[in-house]
């Protein structure tokens, strides 16, 4: 449903400006959205898209400028009066009470009156209306923590609908789902969109952005540098309004020279605490000089495959690095004993499993590593060592700002996956096994991570790589094999292959099943 051009905006803002303590997230910014459209807003991580947003949605106060909704300027004190004004907004890290079940998660904070029954009564109906409506389809009795990301992610759309909402604010949607769940998520905004509601997408990815949206905005260091019709423009274009200069969008490398095994993997199987086998038996080979990528739908045993690699959890079969066998079980199977044997571990959840996000850049820059002799004197480590050591390692990998002493959680994402992989990769490792490498990473920490991989490459390192988009697998492997229920459906040459064969292999179809 095309907005006329005599309506008014769906959303205007009006010279917005806010600032936290000394840093400026949003400075003057003007924007408006027509409705029934995709308008996408790009911009590095710490550009200001997300705080733009929340005080849209009444997270933040502005501290000055006005929100014009729909022709009329509207006070949004608290997200309460952003709901009313017709406003949801879908969060990157969800925000489901996990426990509860579809249907509670739905009405909560939406009851009417005092008894629970009638307000679940009604929101059953109405959820089997929206979600026949925009193919929403999920079980309303199912407990949240037992839905798959793609689900839940439906849910939180369901609720905002259910409130009524006309405009839908969504904050890196795709971060977090599979191809075949961010698929299905475009098609439902484009229903959406289609029925008369305006969307507003927060997005790195500039494929999705040339893909879906109308318009896009572009800011950068807390102000808006561009808003363009997306038909008039293109990726590059946009990458250099983002960075404010010339990006690379492919990956430069030459072609690998590979050398001896590094990793030989065979017989591989796990099985987790539930008594699944995740990994069936599997054989794998990595060889110095060379990138081996891992592709597949999340879920279908690439990272319990890093897991036993890196030390998490035990496995059967057998491992060798460098031709010595390692023990997957018992002692020596920890993490400690593979950094021992130059094993380099980047986890796919950087927040859970690669940082504390409560202590310091400098000391997440050492952790794993904190025992070697170069930090310890007798029983104490050498704080002041590695403070400066973290100092030097910032400015080699352009962690922005340069301070070891910030916490993790001060940084944005890309930063903080930088963090990590420097403390990885200066510890010169023989195989560097890295998971989802640029999850949540704007494009110019994606051009520099990707750099630091082929490097690295290059100086006869094995690298085992896992990630769902194919895109990356394709640009950054040298060679790919996938993952499929456990089994590796086959290997192929990345410089031979496409993304529907790959997507084949993904989905369980080998050539032979395909003919």
């Amino acid at each position: 449903m095309a907005a006329s051009n005599t309506q008014p905006p769906a959303i205007e803002l009006r010279g917005i400006s806010k600032a936290f303590g000394p840093v400026q997230a949003n400075k003057d910014i003007s924007i408006s959205v027509r409705p029934g459209s995709i308008h996408g807003i790009i911009g590095e991580n710490g550009a200001g898209k997300s705080t733009l947003m929340s005080i849209l949605y009444g997270f933040y106060k502005a501290d000055k400028g006005e929100v014009w909704i729909n022709g009329t300027k509207t006070d949004i004190p608290d997200s309460q009066a952003a709901i009313a004004s017709g406003i949801g907004m879908v969060f990157q890290h969800f925000k489901l009470v996990e426990n509860f079940t579809v249907l509670e998660n739905i009405v909560l904070g939406a009851e009417d009156g005092g008894l629970l029954r009638p307000s679940l009564a009604k929101a059953r109906g109405e959820l089997e209306h929206l979600a026949k409506e925009y193919e929403l389809n999920v079980d309303p009795d199912a407990v949240t923590e037992n839905l798959s990301v793609g689900h839940q992610q439906r849910v939180e759309i369901l609720k905002a609908l259910y409130r009524q909402a006309q405009i839908l604010i969504l904050d890196e949607p795709t971060g977090v789902l599979t191809p075949s769940e961010a698929d299905q998520l475009f098609r439902i905004l484009d229903r959406l969109r289609s029925e008369g509601k305006t969307i507003v997408l927060i997005t790195h990815k500039l494929r999705e952005i040339m893909e879906y949206t109308d318009t896009v905005s572009v800011m950068r260091r807390g102000e808006m540098t561009a808003t363009v019709k997306t038909a008039e423009t293109n990726p590059e274009h946009l990458a250099e309004l983002m960075v404010g200069r010339k990006v690379l969008l492919r990956v430069d490398k030459t072609p690998a020279q590979p050398g001896k095994p590094i990793l030989e993997v065979e017989k591989l199987r796990v099985v987790d605490g539930n008594g699944v086998e995740r990994v069936k038996g599997i054989d794998l080979t990595v060889r110095a000089g060379e990138i081996v990528g891992i592709a597949g739908v999340a879920g279908n045993g690439q990272s319990e495959l890093l897991e036993v690699l890196g030390g998490m959890r035990p496995g059967e079969g057998t491992v060798r690095l460098n031709g010595k066998e390692l023990p997957l079980t018992g002692s020596g199977s920890d993490g400690r004993a593979r950094r021992a044997v130059h094993i380099a571990h980047v986890p796919e959840d950087r927040h859970r499993e690669a940082l504390i996000m409560n202590f310091s850049a400098w000391e997440n820059a050492v952790f794993g590593y904190h025992h070697d002799a170069r930090w310890t004197s007798g029983p104490f480590i050498k704080n002041a060592a590695i403070l400066e050591e973290a100092h030097q390692m910032m400015g080699r990998f352009d962690v922005r700002p340069p301070n070891p002493r910030l916490a993790a959680k001060s940084f944005s994402g890309g930063n903080q996956q930088k963090i990590v992989l420097a403390r990885e990769i200066e510890r010169n490792p023989d195989l560097l096994m890295i998971g989802q490498p640029t999850r949540g990473v704007d494009i110019g920490a994606i051009e520099f991570i990707h750099q630091q991989i082929v490097a690295l490459r290059d100086q006869g390192k094995a690298i085992l790589l896992v990630s769902v988009e194919l895109e990356e697998i394709l640009s950054l492997a040298d060679r790919v094999a996938v993952m499929f229920d456990g089994h590796i459906m086959g290997e192929r040459d990345a410089a031979a292959t496409d993304e529907r064969e790959l997507g084949l292999l993904m989905a369980g179809v080998t050539g032979e099943d395909a003919a």
